[in-house]
């Protein structure tokens, strides 16, 4: 589904199970994110909304951080998740929500979510209304154009006047506009992608990571080509509510650990691809 920068997207909230859950025999669900065993407290006295769970809210698709395969939801962001929960004693759960309640913390703030992870870029203006993890990924945009429009940098787009896209509510979408664009906004990445083969845009502006998973498709390199990369800074974090120092402690530690035990090289080979020398 996708919209202009004035339009409006359905709301949404969905109950999915991760791989990690679905082997213990959870599926797939729609419905209301609250559970019936109420809150309680994971190990080392963590709160959580749901005894038993550590419930995260994502926005889906977004590979390769998170996307539902045959009923499950997998990627980076729910392997380095599932590590926190492992710690925790608890199973992840994950909730499919609108990505605009990840800037003003909405369903952590109203008890549906325990955590968000999205793939989401640190930010003033978000830390204004959640608290973030450590980092744990160094991110870049990227430009990606169709090969038949002949551009491969912002300026030939704009000095075309080409149509240029983003995903809503995302840095890309706003890097494009503090440039001078009216980006076409899609709700999805999924969405972006579509409107690049149908011809609603034809170049669009998104996480680096995402556009490598494009092109692993032959019909992706076939029909779309790799711009200038975009260097802003970005660094994701995982997001709990204000105040929530004991989780933010727990992700912290598993984040921490992974990287010093080789966990987190594995995982990110799995699912980006192979390391950058440096990688903070």
């Amino acid at each position: 589904m996708s919209r202009t920068a004035k339009g409006h997207r359905a709301r949404r909230t969905r109950t999915l199970a991760t791989a990690g859950a679905a082997a213990a025999g959870l599926f797939l669900a729609v419905g209301c994110s609250s559970g019936d065993e109420g809150p309680g407290e994971a190990a080392g006295g963590v709160p959580v909304v749901e005894k038993g769970k550590l419930t995260t809210c994502t926005h889906l698709p977004y590979p390769p951080f998170q996307s539902e395969q045959g009923g499950k939801v997998v990627g980076f962001d729910v392997a380095l998740i599932d590590l926190v929960a492992k710690n925790l004693k608890v199973e992840q759960k994950i909730l499919d929500t609108p990505f605009e309640n990840f800037k003003t913390g909405a369903f952590l703030n109203s008890g549906e979510c325990d955590l968000a992870a999205a793939g989401m870029t640190i930010t003033d203006e978000r830390k204004r209304n959640v608290d973030f993890s450590v980092p744990y990924f160094d991110a870049t945009q990227a430009l990606l154009a169709t090969k038949k429009s002949g551009v491969t940098t912002l300026d030939q787009v704009k000095s075309e006047k080409k149509k240029l896209g983003a995903q809503a509510e995302t840095t890309g979408e706003s890097y494009a506009t503090s440039k001078g664009f009216d980006p076409v906004a899609f709700e999805s990445s999924d969405a972006v992608l579509n409107g690049l083969r149908t011809g609603q845009v034809d170049a669009v502006v998104i996480d680096y990571p995402v556009v490598q998973g494009w092109l692993k498709d032959k019909a992706n390199a076939d029909q779309f080509v790799l711009g200038q990369n975009i260097e802003t800074g970005e660094k994701y974090g995982f997001s709990v509510k204000k105040g929530n120092t004991k989780l933010k402690a727990a992700i912290d530690k598993a984040i921490t650990d992974a990287k010093a035990d080789g966990t987190y090289k594995k995982l990110y080979e799995r699912w980006i691809g192979p390391m950058p020398k440096v990688q903070s």
